[in-house]
């Protein structure tokens, strides 16, 4: 039988702006802000002597290329189940604005421009720390996720990175202060991360993706984790103060910070409600930049 014209798939037709605007939100800037953010940071607080612009100026360049590379390549991975949750359903593999192909080598070659950039402007060590970024994340994490519900710890660890990388780019050593910066982010992500899976638990279960929510729906080893994690950035989150390298307002800002985060996770722990998990989320994401900006305003 003989298809109409009508019936004859068309191909996505799309603008140069639109493609344009399709491969910047392949790199998810509001995640990469964020990191690049606390690598900043850490920048400056791993810097002794006189600050230099230049090199902070590459190190952010490269950490930044490195946040969009990976973010890409992650894209690609997930473009299968992405189609699947209305939450990534408009992202632009799943809604053919771009191709897998296209965001593969984008990836690839946002990724391969980066650790360029930062073996050769920066230091050797960022660029090895990068490297295992991009294994973490793209080759443990993204494909574990379908299969364990281990995979948010996994993920967490390369998603700790972008603060250990922004003191190494300054120092071109790994000190006990950055050793600190990196627990921090480590711990922050379970509670942040595990609200947003209680959130979206239903749409991680019809993409076959085991977040912890999904895998025990009563959500009492969610809330268990939330709870305990928090509790636990607390007494990391002051570190800097006694590590030497922040001062007695941030002391007091850090332990102000941690306790209203630790209410928000109590909160979301009780009720168990996709409201309480919307409003840790929020708070999530206001106590990382605080905490940052604390430590750089009172830097002894």
């Amino acid at each position: 039988m003989e298809l109409t014209t009508a019936e004859i798939p068309q191909s996505r037709v799309i603008g140069v702006r639109e493609k344009l605007l399709a491969f910047f939100e392949l790199t998810k800037p509001r995640i990469a802000f964020m990191l690049v953010l606390t690598a900043a940071a850490s920048f400056y607080l791993g810097t002794v002597g006189k600050f230099d612009v230049i090199l902070f100026v590459n190190a952010m360049l490269g950490i930044t290329l490195l946040a969009f590379g990976v973010a890409t390549l992650n894209q690609y991975w997930e473009r299968e189940t992405d189609i699947l949750m209305k939450r990534t359903a408009s992202r632009p593999i799943p809604t053919e604005k771009v191709s897998p192909n296209e965001a593969l080598m984008f990836g690839i070659l946002l990724c391969l421009g980066a650790e360029t950039y930062l073996f050769f402007l920066v230091n050797a060590l960022t660029a090895v720390l990068g490297i295992v970024v991009i294994v973490g994340y793209v080759f443990l994490y993204t494909p574990l996720k379908t299969r364990t519900s281990a995979s948010t710890a996994i993920g967490a660890l390369p998603g700790a990175m972008p603060p250990l990388m922004g003191w190494t780019a300054a120092a071109n050593e790994i000190t006990l202060g950055a050793w600190a910066l990196f627990a921090l982010l480590f711990l922050w992500q379970f509670p942040h991360f595990l609200a947003i899976a209680w959130m979206y638990k239903d749409e991680y279960a019809k993409a076959g993706i085991k977040m912890l929510p999904v895998v025990e729906p009563e959500g009492k080893i969610t809330a268990q984790q939330i709870v305990i994690f928090t509790i636990i950035l607390l007494p990391i989150s002051v570190a800097p103060y006694f590590l030497g390298f922040a001062g007695l307002i941030y002391l007091v800002g850090s332990i102000v910070l941690g306790v209203w985060f630790l209410k928000s996770s109590i909160e979301m722990a009780r009720a168990k409600t996709v409201e309480k998990a919307r409003k840790l989320l929020l708070v999530s994401v206001i106590y990382l930049p605080l905490l940052f900006a604390l430590m750089v305003v009172n830097n002894k």
